[in-house]
């Protein structure tokens, strides 16, 4: 059997959501790589969560991160306390609370976000060479449809997207 049928086979057993999962999940291990040939190899996956709340100049509290993620305040201080150990996140006085801590990207933090959005626009130009740029136009077009049909919409643009329960 050929290579493109032996691909079909398994993948034509999968169901639309499934397929797009495994999709993501390849292209984030794509992105994952990049990242750590930049110096970044410490960042997970599951780092991003906390990281779509601190760009654009957000300078949540850590409970404020934790109703955002739907999680503990214990679990988002975690994740916290790890991020900053990493040096991608500190927690600065907030201007008019002295009681209250902010989280803020560092200047390390900022070059991974940086380094990973150059690292899917580079993913999305190889797919664009391989497959053609209005063919994976349209193809994009149809899951932001699909997203939408299954709800997940609001959530990608108001940067509310939680980790997997």
């Amino acid at each position: 059997m050929s290579e493109p049928a032996r691909h079909a086979v398994a993948t034509d057993q999968l169901d639309t959501g499934s397929l797009a999962l495994f999709v993501g999940f390849a292209a984030s291990q794509l992105v994952q790589e990049q990242l750590a040939e930049q110096g970044f190899g410490d960042l997970r996956f599951s780092h991003g969560y906390v990281f779509q709340h601190l760009v654009d100049d957000a300078r949540p509290t850590v409970g404020e991160l934790a109703a955002k993620l739907d999680m503990t305040q214990q679990g988002a201080s975690k994740a916290v306390v790890e991020l900053e150990r990493l040096g991608y996140v500190e927690r600065v006085p907030d201007p008019g609370d002295a009681r209250a801590r902010r989280v803020v990207l560092t200047a390390r933090g900022r070059a991974a976000v940086a380094a990973a959005r150059q690292a899917r626009s580079t993913l999305d130009d190889r797919l664009a060479a391989r497959f053609g740029a209005d063919r994976l136009a349209e193809h994009r077009a149809l899951l932001a449809q699909l997203l939408d049909e299954l709800g997940g919409t609001t959530d990608v643009r108001r940067r509310g997207v939680r980790p997997p329960a």
